[in-house]
């Protein structure tokens, strides 16, 4: 896939499948059952209009600005938009922030005060494992997925220590930078190895994480007895046989605030469906946390199949698109394509 492509492709295919479900926000699976979305609604939960996005693209938005302006990670800077967005609008596809999770809003306190290194800001508890680093994680993604050199087995660390570490940003339980860095590997397979069945580049991209980990905490590289209880509870164990998981009945995969299931859901919805339009549809018609399951399903479609594939008339209505388009074309200057 063209690199610029790439960008567009896993940017926008993220802040469509997120302004798709924003209307519908909280409705239950039996609601959008009796009453499915086929296309870009307005008002409903939040009372927005069409084309409008939630907090998962306005933080991704906010991480992709760092990295421009930047040049590269910077967890401070980083934290200074999210704290931009949270107080005074910025970001916002209206000037008003009219969804916040509940782990984000903390951990962006808990930076405000000044006391703690921007990485220890998160939450590491059993209980901040919500979606909240995964549905913004795009923009570090296609950081180190667009940068072969990452994926090099001596180089391959520097990578997990960059999604990480945005992930502690706000979600610091391993499970959360796990399920982020096994997104961010199947964002590189797919871009890379586009034109391959989508089964064995999702499996081979979750089996070098999943197998990366298990040897890193093996060669006692790690002392941390958190990543060790998560490594040996093996929490993403349905994942690990992708032709059986792809096999599940709806009724079987969840799509609330979790990130367990948030990651698997888009997992599935891509798994099961054949265009762009089909999975960002299948993963807000699950219901529940609608937005960011078609977040972060739409990521992962529009590097499947390509920018282009995005329906225009859902592309053309989202708020502020000139300006995403410019962050895109900025973005892609940095990476130097």
């Amino acid at each position: 896939m063209n690199v610029k492509e790439a960008i567009k492709a896993g940017i926008f295919g993220t802040v469509v499948g997120d302004a798709l479900g924003v209307p519908v926000e909280f409705t239950s699976r039996a609601e959008r059952k009796a009453d499915p979305v086929t296309g870009m609604r307005e008002y409903g939960t939040h009372n927005q209009p069409k084309g409008t996005w939630s907090d998962d693209s306005s933080m991704m938005f906010a991480t992709l600005d760092s990295i421009i302006l930047r040049g590269g990670i910077r967890y401070d800077d980083i934290m200074e938009n999210f704290e931009k967005w949270l107080l005074h609008g910025d970001y916002t596809p209206h000037g008003e922030t009219f969804d916040v999770g509940m782990t984000c809003a903390k951990a962006i306190s808990r930076y405000q005060k000044g006391l703690i290194d921007p990485i220890e800001c998160g939450g590491k508890g059993e209980n901040d494992n919500g979606n909240g680093s995964l549905m913004r994680i795009m923009p570090v993604s296609l950081y180190v997925g667009l940068d072969e050199a990452f994926w090099e087995e001596a180089y391959f660390e520097d990578a997990v220590d960059d999604v990480q570490g945005a992930s502690c940003l706000t979600h610091a339980h391993p499970r959360s930078q796990m399920a982020c860095m096994i997104y961010t590997s199947i964002c590189h397979e797919l871009i890379y190895r586009r034109e391959a069945a989508v089964l064995p580049v999702l499996q081979y991209a979750v089996d070098r994480t999943l197998e990366y980990y298990s040897k890193v905490w093996e060669a006692q590289y790690w002392f941390n007895e958190d990543f060790e209880k998560e490594i040996n509870a093996d929490n993403f164990w349905r994942l690990r046989d992708l032709s059986e998981f792809k096999k599940l009945p709806e009724s079987e995969i969840s799509s609330g605030g979790y990130v367990l299931h948030t990651l698997e859901a888009s997992i599935w919805c891509l798994l099961n469906s054949d265009s762009y339009s089909e999975c960002a549809l299948k993963a807000v018609n699950l219901g529940d946390d609608t937005d960011t399951t078609g977040a972060v399903a739409g990521g992962l479609a529009g590097l499947c199949y390509g920018y282009d594939s995005i329906p225009k008339e859902w592309i053309d209505v989202i708020e502020s698109k000139g300006w995403i388009d410019r962050l895109c074309a900025d973005f892609a200057y940095i990476m130097d394509v």
